[in-house]
């Protein structure tokens, strides 16, 4: 189930909401952790058992981490269990199947597709992803972590502890959230009528971001990918594409995070920003400052400061930074893509810290925001395209390997002219500085009429159309 479904909007929503706030406080943890389990049972049910096992395994580690804190090698060693588990369970799932490939494929060696235990025989192969994965995995790793450094106390109320990890407006997609930043919300929480009409005001605009905005370029790019892998592509049609998925991305993975926001503000939780305007950024640095910051921080503070960060050296700073992205890749998919992806990203951050630091610092701002946003579309040609021959024709036809202009580029210019023109003002802070300088009466009347009309369009939409991606939910 996803947030911009008429059953999440119509159905589940309601049902939820109904339900949380006619239960008195004490039960309000319970009731979120069970409308969740339903939520993410909705499509895959079969895989609740294996959220249970990991509530269960990460909430009995923190208790013996914290029981243990005093005897670092003992509190090391069930850090170390969690995080294990948690990585085991992440690489089984997501990439036994890439590994078996490659291993098949670089030395012959075929890995079993099935195993029998109990006469019983268990599958290995093209099994199916579970939802969130990758998200609730690194949450949950972050609390034992957390609990370990002492930044937050072990949680004692399993209850509570699995309405952390499965709570569903950031269960499938993020952000994500470490355990420290909600700690005392779970423990203890007021939900205001200022929470809700807040949470239920930034909900309805990642609502309009995703269906009004990413669904609306998201065809043009299904169309020039289309027309790379009939060997029909141009320059100008290419680049066309690029944009349309980078607005594609953003407008759909931000205006999932405004919704999960939105959610966890009307229950009482705040949730850190996740995005910041990444396309006003004028170099790849800053890029990365303001796209997907919970997973950047997440990386920052879990691998990259623990692997020394930029101590000891260039050569070191070299290899974390080339570490990091390697795994930043990895972590979007079993593919080599993305690892690519990662990398190419590594490259540039490399590049931007030893060698183009001083020529940027003297470059124009315009230039600055030209290049940044040069680099980072051909970096989502590699991100969206698994498929390494056809990403490499693309990216040539791009740059000169093509034809550069044809007769329907000027059509599908002309047909998108008004919407890329929406997506462009709406990248920026031009929307929001309007908003601010609006008196706060203009303010108070404007903001549930606003909202009515995006929840109202958006349903109409999303009755009257079928195209309806949601690009992050295979993470």
């Amino acid at each position: 189930m996803v947030f911009s479904s008429l059953t999440f909007l119509f159905a589940y929503l309601p049902v939820t909401l109904l339900l949380y706030f006619l239960v008195p406080l004490k039960w309000r943890n319970l009731v979120l952790l069970v409308v969740s389990l339903f939520f993410y049972g909705w499509g895959e049910p079969v895989y609740i058992t294996i959220m249970f096992v990991s509530i269960f395994i990460d909430y009995t580690h923190g208790l013996l981490v914290e029981k243990y804190r005093d005897n670092d090698r003992k509190a090391r060693w069930f850090v170390g269990q969690s995080v294990v588990f948690n990585l085991l369970l992440l690489g089984f799932f997501k990439y036994w199947d890439f590994l078996a490939d490659n291993l098949l494929l670089l030395t012959g060696v075929q890995l079993p597709a099935s195993i029998t235990l109990a006469g019983i025989t268990i599958p290995l192969r093209n099994i199916p992803l579970p939802i969130g994965i990758s998200f609730f995995t690194f949450q949950t790793m972050s609390y034992t972590i957390d609990v370990y450094r002492r930044d937050a106390p072990a949680q004692r109320s399993i209850i509570r502890f699995g309405a952390f990890v499965t709570m569903f407006p950031q269960l499938i997609a993020g952000p994500i959230v470490k355990y420290k930043t909600v700690a005392a919300a779970l423990d203890h929480r007021v939900n205001t009528a200022e929470d809700f009409a807040l949470g239920a005001r930034r909900f309805c605009v990642g609502l309009a971001k995703k269906v009004l905005l990413a669904n609306a370029i998201g065809a043009l790019w299904d169309a020039q990918l289309a027309a790379a892998e009939a060997g029909a592509l141009t320059a100008a049609g290419g680049w066309m594409g690029l944009a349309a998925y980078g607005f594609q991305i953003y407008f759909d993975f931000s205006g999932y995070s405004d919704m999960a926001i939105g959610l966890g503000r009307i229950f009482g939780f705040r949730f850190l920003e996740n995005f910041d305007y990444p396309y006003l950024s004028a170099s790849v640095t800053e890029f990365w400052r303001r796209w997907h910051m919970s997973l950047t921080s997440w990386f920052r503070e879990y691998l990259y400061i623990p692997l020394g960060g930029n101590r000891g050296g260039t050569a070191k700073t070299l290899r974390n930074i080339l570490i990091v992205w390697f795994c930043t890749g990895f972590w979007h998919g079993a593919s080599w893509n993305f690892i690519l992806w990662g990398l190419y990203f590594a490259g540039w951050l490399i590049l931007e810290k030893y060698v183009l630091k001083s020529a940027l610092a003297r470059t124009p701002g315009w230039v600055k925001h030209l290049y940044t946003l040069l680099v980072v579309f051909v970096g989502w040609g590699i991100f969206a395209m698994e498929d390494l021959g056809v990403c490499g024709g693309y990216l040539a036809a791009c740059f000169g390997g093509a034809p550069l202009w044809s007769a329907a580029d000027g059509y599908t210019l002309k047909s998108y002219a008004v919407t890329f023109l929406v997506l462009i003002v709406a990248s920026t802070h031009l929307g929001k500085q309007c908003w601010q300088r609006l008196p706060d009466r203009a303010q108070n009347v404007l903001a549930p009429a606003l909202m009515l009309l995006a929840l109202a369009i958006s349903t109409a939409y999303l009755v009257d159309g079928s195209y309806n991606p949601f690009l992050y939910f295979r993470f």
